[in-house]
């Protein structure tokens, strides 16, 4: 199976990452106000863009420090992990979309609950690829370096399918309580930063 190195894939997936994640900001946009009062009533009314910016943020971040986790032990890529990597990027670059939908409906009753269902139908799919894409690269092993004990890296896929079973949860929340729903994505995104990927190693 023909592979090539990584350095490629990475720059990219790098360079799509701190797009997506220097988009987020744009939704925030700069309120009118003539006075300190209005201005603080203005700053204060756009709470929903500032709490779907701190969730997303936290997202893509976590998803770019794991990443750059299985990455720090592939040593090649094939052509479907190249494909698979770059469906995963294509879901990266929209989260923005979602964003500003959840930002621009949060207050908005029953628009709201369709807004953060969207947003956790584009988890889904973030889970669904990075269980993929570990799915293959511990199918053989072929592209790790010979650090990863690669029976251990093929049982810990439980780990990634786990995401497959919470996220569809949250499009269910979403429907009973919108900024609940987006909460848990920013909990889960915070409890991923603490129990990042491991990638098991040889002793």
């Amino acid at each position: 199976m023909a592979t090539t190195d990584t350095g490629r894939v990475e720059a990219f997936s790098d360079g799509v990452f701190a797009i997506a994640i220097t988009l987020l900001i744009l939704e925030i946009k700069v309120p009118q106000g003539h006075g300190a009062a209005e201005l603080w009533r203005a700053l204060g009314a756009q709470w929903p863009s500032y709490f779907a910016y701190a969730v997303s943020f936290l997202v893509i971040g976590v998803i770019w420090v794991n990443h750059h986790t299985l990455f720090v032990h592939l040593a090649r890529v094939d052509r479907t992990l190249v494909f698979v990597n770059l469906l995963l990027l294509m879901l990266v670059s929209a989260l923005p979309f979602p964003t500003a939908l959840v930002a621009q409906n949060l207050r908005n009753g029953s628009a709201a609950n369709v807004a953060a269902a969207v947003y956790g139908g584009v988890m889904v799919g973030h889970a669904v690829l990075f269980s993929l894409f570990w799915n293959h690269a511990t199918r053989t092993g072929h592209c790790f370096d010979a650090r990863v004990d690669i029976a251990a890296a093929r049982a810990a896929r439980w780990r990634f399918e786990v995401g497959m079973v919470v996220y569809p949860l949250t499009v269910g929340l979403a429907f009973l309580s919108a900024p609940a729903a987006l909460a848990v994505h920013g909990l889960l995104a915070v409890y991923y930063a603490f129990n990042q990927v491991k990638v098991p190693t040889l002793p």
